[in-house]
């Protein structure tokens, strides 16, 4: 297999995150020269190294929790992978989610089939996989950011800046949930959607036909019917879930910590959540997007000024993002190498 069959590597991707990091760089720097350079970089000057490290071991143990999530959901439907396998193909998924432009917008088909080249699994099982453990992942995304956001209206009033986010943390609490089982409840009018959407394409192509189409949302819910028999396992997932979100907020606790600028840790379930529907924006892992919206929760929500607020921003990422890339780019090297 061809590095380029993980599907990150073809010519047009790679423009576009090139293109992406160049123009989420180029963001970052604006952001940091309106706020002063100077300031910035002496807020980064103090930085405790060991707090850093803390919050990439942090990263680190929470990929590792999803993972094993993914493992649990995955047996559920016959695909019995070894953990020691599987961490690596989910940290070269979470590589190649991170790098694409909107990755974090719909990346679950690509991460099923990075799943079924390196396990070959069925690709609509491991669809039905990868799609059941993010709607896992939902559950304490949600929770935390209502625990947090809790916090916020029991003390004050949410600042003018912050209430976008939280309103749009409260459509996503309602929607998402509300899409999934319209989904589930309502999967024969889907499946003639979607056979619907196809006809005019297959009619213009050999590449894709109805019945084809027609199958795979067939084998795509029978395997979601699988996973749903066992309320056992999703329990378990879903507490692997929790444990990985723990770890996915601390390092933001722990940039805090290394800046010498503490941030309360339930200050912290809201902000990494809200911070998180910045992922949303056209550049690889919301990079430039994540980092303003953090700029404007922490000067909003906490005592900092904007130049500290930044260096905050940055050194999370660091630890959330640039390490988890770093790591992630290792493991997609050993996925195709052992491909």
């Amino acid at each position: 297999m061809r590095p380029d069959t993980l599907g990150f590597a073809d010519r047009e991707t790679v423009v576009k995150t090139v293109v992406g990091f160049a123009v989420a760089v180029l963001v970052l720097y604006l952001v940091a020269t309106g706020l002063g350079t100077d300031r910035v970089a002496g807020a980064l000057a103090g930085a405790e190294l060991r707090w850093i490290a803390a919050g990439c071991l942090s990263t680190l143990c929470c990929l590792a929790l999803w993972g094993r999530a993914w493992q649990v959901v995955l047996r559920q439907v016959g695909i019995d992978v070894t953990y020691r396998r599987l961490v690596v193909t989910y940290f070269a998924a979470t590589f190649a989610n991170y790098v694409t432009p909107l990755g974090q917008a719909g990346g679950e088909p690509f991460i099923a089939y990075v799943l079924a080249r390196d396990t070959d699994a069925p690709y609509e099982e491991s669809l039905a996989s990868v799609v059941t453990a993010d709607l896992l992942n939902l559950l304490p995304f949600f929770t935390f950011a209502a625990a947090g956001l809790s916090f916020l209206l029991l003390g004050a009033e949410l600042p003018a800046a912050v209430r976008p986010l939280a309103f749009g943390l409260l459509g996503m609490a309602v929607g998402v949930p509300a899409i999934a089982a319209a989904g589930w409840w309502f999967r024969g009018r889907v499946k003639h959607g979607v056979v619907g959407l196809v006809a005019p394409l297959a009619r213009r192509t050999d590449r894709v036909t109805v019945e084809g189409a027609r199958r795979r949302i067939e084998d795509l819910y029978a395997a979601f019917g699988r996973i749903a028999t066992n309320p056992r396992a999703l329990v378990e997932a879903v507490l692997f879930a929790y444990a990985g979100w723990a770890f996915f907020a601390l390092p933001l606790f722990f940039a805090g910590r290394a800046l010498g600028a503490p941030v309360d840790p339930l200050l912290v379930l809201f902000i990494v959540p809200a911070s998180t529907l910045a992922g949303l924006v056209p550049s690889p892992g919301g990079l430039g997007g994540v980092e303003v919206a953090l700029v404007a929760l922490l000067v909003g929500l906490t005592p900092v000024g904007a130049a500290t607020a930044f260096a905050l921003a940055l050194v999370y990422r660091v630890a959330s993002y640039w390490f988890a890339l770093v790591v992630g780019g290792m493991a997609a090297l050993l996925v195709v190498g052992r491909a």
